[in-house]
């Protein structure tokens, strides 16, 4: 069974294991040295945050060179805080957008970003479920 939906995720032993991606590609995920484990590898709600950012971060990118809009770079920061509770989980997340370039758009940028996080992004959308997330875009002229 292979699909856009299907990953598997094999123990290596320890606190360790390795997990597949629809594209081919595998990653590893350990735990912290102080969790038992070697600290070799992404951390479970870490990732998380990196889909949030990779989802949002692909929808900008697209519209980005949908409206022919020109930037040098641009990046994507996250901080978030979990809840004091057992099991663990985002209860606040904020996200900064990142623009650099010489001949910024901003209305159109944050467009581009309002797009993405409350049209497009379905990670964004299952993150807002059991999170207060705020989103914001930070416009560097160089």
């Amino acid at each position: 069974m292979a699909s856009s939906n299907y990953v598997k995720t094999r123990w290596m032993g320890n606190m360790a294991f390795e997990s597949n991606n629809p594209s081919g590609q595998t990653f590893k995920i350990d735990a912290s040295p102080d969790e038992g484990g070697q600290g070799d590898g992404l951390r479970p709600k870490a990732l998380m945050l990196s889909s949030l950012a990779g989802c949002s971060g692909l929808d900008v990118a697209f519209i980005i060179r949908k409206m022919k809009l020109e930037i040098d770079s641009f990046h994507i920061d996250i901080h978030a805080r979990l809840t004091d509770t057992q099991p663990q989980t985002y209860e606040n997340v904020q996200m900064e957008f990142h623009f650099f370039g010489s001949n910024l758009n901003e209305a159109k940028l944050k467009r581009a970003v309002t797009l993405s996080v409350d049209t497009y992004c379905g990670v964004m959308k299952m993150f807002r479920s059991f999170a207060e997330v705020s989103v914001s875009s930070k416009f560097h002229h160089q």
